[in-house]
């Protein structure tokens, strides 16, 4: 697995594309996060090499032991946070990662504010959508997202880009993802994270502008 793999899947981005229709020319274009977790540098640097900028992590720690070494040696890296962020994590997240799709919830996005405030920094997030109110996943849930982003935007000054979701596992993804972009739309928000290994032909066909593609590109992961 490895630059072949990447190809491919950018090669079944580009053809969904098209199946999704011409693009307004305002509207983001669907980017690949090549989602590196589990995977060691020594994986990750020949995706580096072959071009790729966008990386997907879940954990801030574990990004934390390969990320730095990897962001000096490849400086336009954009590092995306797409795992769930606990609030004592937010320091170490706003200081490693660019992008954070995971925003579920109030405390978090005061703490999310007070450390912009901080830094002078102001990472665009998304909103996590709990899409398929599933009561082990994070998200907020879908009948509260576009009142929560205008919470985000008005109250905390959160530079909110889009919404993500990951749809339940075993079920058809696109009404899912149709409603995602639905509830974007009536927030008034044009990028969409969703979409992963399985299911990402179909999250562009549906006007995704952020896949999260992992094990098509790096292999099966071998977790701990």
């Amino acid at each position: 697995m490895g630059v072949a793999q990447l190809d491919e899947v950018n090669n079944r981005i580009a053809e969904a594309a098209k199946r999704f229709g011409p693009l307004d020319d305002n509207a983001p274009k669907p980017k690949l996060i090549a989602v590196s977790k589990t995977f060691a540098a020594e994986d990750i640097q020949p995706i580096l090499e072959a071009g790729q900028v966008d990386f997907g992590e879940n954990r801030v720690q574990e990004a934390q032991g390969k990320w730095p070494t990897l962001k000096e040696a490849f400086p336009n890296t954009v590092l995306h946070l797409i795992g769930p962020l606990q609030t004592n994590k937010v320091k170490d997240a706003v200081q490693l990662f660019d992008v954070i799709h995971s925003v579920d919830r109030e405390k978090l996005a005061k703490s999310l504010a007070k450390e912009f405030a901080a830094t002078g920094k102001n990472l665009p997030v998304f909103i996590q959508v709990n899409i398929g109110e599933e009561p082990q996943k994070a998200g907020i849930a879908p009948e509260d997202a576009v009142a929560f982003v205008a919470l985000c935007q008005n109250t905390y000054n959160l530079d909110v880009r889009g919404l993500m979701c990951i749809p339940p596992a075993g079920e058809p993804a696109a009404p899912y993802f149709a409603q995602l972009a639905g509830l974007a739309k009536q927030a008034n928000l044009n990028e969409l994270s969703m979409g992963m290994s399985a299911d990402f032909d179909t999250a562009v066909e549906m006007g995704a502008t952020y896949v999260r593609v992992g094990s098509a590109i790096f292999g099966q992961r071998d977790y701990p």
